[in-house]
């Protein structure tokens, strides 16, 4: 991502955000947890929307974010915004998955494999899952997915048997199961210790994006990147529903506005993220390519198995998604 590019989208952000005119009222602050990196793609995108935000209302009300896990870890996010510890933050909600099945949708194995599928996946899962997070005191701002999930590990794999016994670092109930699958151990590990859990031995592969490795640079630890496209997860912005509800309407089209700006950006910052990172992967020493034939079709017979028990799961709700995902290709 060139710094134009990025200069470029943070002026689109704010303009947009000044063209819809400040807000009437008294300041507010909203602290606002993320648990990536500040330089991760999606920090940046949050910290656009945090100023595109802050600037649309004049002032009156201000989001400062906390990129890294540093106000809370990822796993606490959700939990912070739905008490009211915080008002918004951003999520991988395939990460409570435990809670509700539904929230594993846009992990499902080599259900929705590329950028157009992933969009698709999301238009017939929006609308249940935003009914659900409503239900949880929660409303879901925007969303932007993650550049398709590949296999890091630190040495030559050519078949699901190589893998057994490796340590394998899970962050939702996909990844966990795809480690039990292939003779893995699963090692939750937050993203904000990723890089010291390579270091360390603590784990020696995982599923992720290029974006992740490129910005954990895990190429001190790691040695391949296998181009596997498993699935495209989101991570989503969400707002404490008792404190949406507590703002002017002003405030709510402001939110709105600069939410339509930050998926868009994202979306598109993913897309382009994409060959950055997986170039500079490569360039840092990794091999990096597609995974052979005979482990991609060992792969996908875990993703039939894995979509089965979603489908189990989620019963006629992720059953209506995936047909209405299916019919939306046609």
């Amino acid at each position: 991502m060139t710094k134009s590019i990025t200069k470029t989208l943070a002026m689109l952000s704010t303009s947009a955000c000044v063209a819809m005119g400040a807000t009437a009222g008294f300041a507010e602050t909203w602290d606002m947890p993320m648990a990536y990196s500040a330089t991760n793609f999606h920090s940046a995108v949050g910290a656009e929307f945090a100023s595109c935000v802050t600037a649309g209302t004049g002032g009156d009300l201000e989001i400062v974010t906390h990129p890294g896990g540093s106000l809370f870890a990822g796993a606490e996010i959700k939990r912070a915004i739905q008490t009211g510890q915080v008002n918004i933050g951003e999520r991988l909600l395939s990460g409570h998955q435990n809670e509700n099945a539904l929230f594993g949708f846009d992990s499902i194995p080599f259900l929705a494999t590329s950028f157009d599928d992933s969009e698709r996946l999301w238009e017939a899962a929006k609308g249940p899952l935003t009914d659900l997070l409503a239900e949880q005191n929660l409303h879901l701002l925007y969303a932007v997915p993650w550049p398709a999930q590949g296999l890091y590990f630190d040495r030559e794999i050519n078949s699901v048997a190589e893998m057994e016994g490796i340590k394998f670092r899970s962050y939702n109930n996909a990844t966990a199961r795809l480690a039990e699958l292939s003779g893995m151990l699963p090692v939750q590990i937050e993203a904000a210790e990723i890089s010291q859990a390579f270091a360390t031995g603590v784990a020696e592969s995982m599923v992720s994006s290029g974006s992740t490795g490129y910005d954990r640079q895990v190429w001190e630890s790691l040695s391949h990147f296998y181009e596997v496209d498993a699935w495209l997860p989101r991570n989503y912005v969400l707002v404490n529903l008792d404190a949406w509800n507590g703002l002017s309407a002003e405030t709510q089209n402001v939110m709105n506005g600069c939410s339509v700006v930050a998926e868009y950006a994202g979306d598109w910052r993913s897309i382009q993220y994409t060959d950055f990172t997986l170039n500079e992967l490569a360039a840092n020493g990794m091999t990096v390519g597609p995974a052979g034939e005979g482990l991609t079709a060992e792969l996908r017979e875990f993703g039939v198995i894995m979509t089965n028990e979603w489908l189990e799961a989620t019963g006629d709700q992720g059953q209506a998604i995936v047909d209405a995902f299916h019919a939306s290709s046609n």
